[in-house]
């Protein structure tokens, strides 16, 4: 039975897109070319191993030796305080990543530790790559320093199966100059968004960009708008789940959202949104590098989303796995110390990310900076997609009736019944 479940997870892991939405793929994309050589990388940021040192192994996916140098600081500086194990950091390339996961568990050929998109952490617990620690930190003070979305992107039915390496969201960009143009101060509510993006419209400039492709990278950026309604992702078809589709669908009727973005990616909303073909944009922090190459004397603010029935955002970023095998203790050890406050802290600042732990967070590098300190308070409300094993397929559900609404090809209520329909059949 495990072994028949372990079969359909694995494919449906291994169907799953890419997550658009995560600072990883941007990245990636950005980082194309540019990435160093992963044998040699190793080569140089590994210490001379010692017979005997117990040896852990770290699989990740960032790309470029800047990124391979700030994990292996991790590592490094773990051999510091503990000389007796020494944990070896190997890139594995994304587009390889779930495959060799996956192949690994089956031949019983895998690291200790992973760092794995936070999304896809449910599915590989469910599968028994990762090793239920629950009793192993009931007793770690530090675990209730961090954020409850990011906590909950690490658990599967209430047990835990690792820790939060470092975390980012969305919010809300707007032109500064558009706005002030058109008298239109920030939105603080679906209501004010709504009615600012009308003001905001004139000919082929649109009030409101936003990604609403076919997949994870739709879902991310629609998840927000759900949960912000009161939704949630398992009752769709509820009232406050067809509130969200339908409020999506009076904006494209409005003419303050362009069909196009049904085909826009999120790098391509930011895309519009430095050349002023679009005054506001729901994006994440990952674009920040990207406008000030696109767009160096743009100015531009960042505001929470606006706030439906309550304020909600999306979590993207990583977490750190435990592996399940003979080094599970060790693998505990490692992993609290990265998420210690004194080592995530220059490792977050150094990565982009956002702190997970919510007593890093108020340091002045997140909270006197006008545009970071908004993606740190969304981290409050930032919850993550699932966690369920099989979020590939609910998440399929969910874009699919995305694109519904908002070719306006069926009702929100149609497209929310549908989506429904296929949610209740991946939760039997």
């Amino acid at each position: 039975m495990k072994k028949a479940l372990t079969s359909v997870l694995m494919s449906s892991v291994l169907l799953a897109s890419a997550v658009g939405c995560s600072s990883t793929s941007s990245e990636q994309q950005s980082a194309a070319g540019t990435a160093a050589p992963a044998a040699s990388s190793k080569s140089e940021a590994t210490p001379a191993a010692s017979k005997e040192k117990k040896q852990l192994k770290l699989w990740f996916y960032f790309e470029g030796k800047e990124r391979f140098d700030k994990i292996a600081s991790l590592t490094q500086g773990y051999s510091k305080v503990d000389s007796s194990v020494e944990v070896v950091p190997e890139f594995i390339p994304f587009a390889e990543f779930k495959k060799r996961l996956s192949v690994g568990l089956a031949a019983q050929d895998l690291p200790d530790i992973v760092v794995i998109d936070n999304p896809d952490h449910a599915a590989y617990a469910a599968m028994g790559l990762f090793a239920d620690i629950t009793d192993k930190i009931k007793d770690w003070p530090d675990k209730d320093q961090f954020y409850e979305g990011p906590w909950k992107s690490a658990t599967l039915n209430g047990k835990v199966y690792g820790i939060p390496l470092g975390s980012n969201n969305l919010a809300l960009f707007y032109n500064k100059a558009m706005l002030d143009s058109a008298g239109v101060k920030p939105p603080q509510t679906w209501d004010e968004l709504r009615d600012a993006a009308k003001k905001l419209s004139k000919g082929d400039i649109k009030g409101l960009g936003f990604s609403g492709l076919g997949n994870e990278e739709g879902t991310f950026q629609f998840l927000p708008w759900l949960l912000g309604a009161g939704a949630t992702f398992d009752k769709v078809d509820s009232p406050q789940g067809v509130k969200a589709y339908s409020y999506l669908a009076d904006l494209i009727k409005d003419q303050s959202v362009s069909k196009e973005v049904l085909n826009w990616t999120q790098a391509d909303v930011m895309k519009q949104f430095a050349a002023g073909k679009i005054a506001m944009m729901v994006n994440g922090p990952w674009q920040i590098p990207e406008l000030k190459t696109n767009a160096p004397d743009l100015q531009y603010g960042v505001a929470l989303l606006p706030k439906g029935e309550k304020y909600a955002s999306v979590l993207g970023g990583e977490n750190l796995g435990v592996v399940n095998g003979k080094n599970v203790d060790d693998a505990v050890k490692f992993i609290k110390y990265v998420a210690s406050p004194d080592v995530i802290k220059p490792f977050a600042q150094s990565f982009g990310y956002f702190p997970s732990r919510k007593d890093v967070a108020t340091d002045k590098y997140w909270t006197e900076d006008p545009v970071l300190k908004v993606f740190n308070e969304e981290m409050q409300y930032a919850q993550p997609r699932g966690p369920h094993p099989k979020w590939p397929e609910i998440s399929n559900a969910l874009s699919s009736a995305l694109q519904q609404t908002l070719t306006l090809s069926k009702t929100p209520e149609e497209a929310a019944k549908e989506a429904q329909t296929k949610i209740n059949e991946v939760l039997k």
